[in-house]
């Protein structure tokens, strides 16, 4: 039996050297990626979360999963009750595109959450430290 690849393009705690990432993929490969220019990255504390609408590129990473790793990713992501997964475009580092499944939360969620306007949740954790 073959196992299908999903690309996947994580923007918060799947990046590499985050928590979430180590814990629930650690022999994982990734490649830096952008989306593009038409989303919001708002924080909710501990996590991040992606809207479509706004005009922020986001900036995170491509992963490369096992039908059985985007199972564990779905459940840890709370798809479909909590993130949405969609597939979008994304631009990969060293160039071209790549059809990835990404986690967002409808635009009328947590807007009152404070904007992350570089678009970078990793750069946005060390302006914290």
């Amino acid at each position: 039996m073959s196992v299908q690849m999903h690309h996947v393009f994580v923007y918060g705690t799947l990046r590499s050297g985050c928590r979430n990432l180590t814990i629930h993929l650690p022999s994982c490969e990734s490649i830096e990626a952008v989306a593009a220019p038409e989303f919001t990255l708002r924080t909710l504390g501990r996590f991040p979360m992606v809207h479509r609408g706004g005009d922020t590129a986001i900036r995170g990473e491509v992963l490369a999963l096992g039908d059985d790793e985007l199972a564990a990713v779905d459940r840890l992501e709370g798809h479909p009750d909590w993130y949405q997964r969609e597939v979008i475009e994304v631009q990969l580092a060293g160039g071209g595109t790549a059809q990835a499944w990404i986690y967002l939360m409808p635009p009328e969620s947590h807007q009152d959450a404070a904007v992350i306007a570089s678009g970078d949740w990793v750069e946005y954790l060390r302006g914290l430290e």
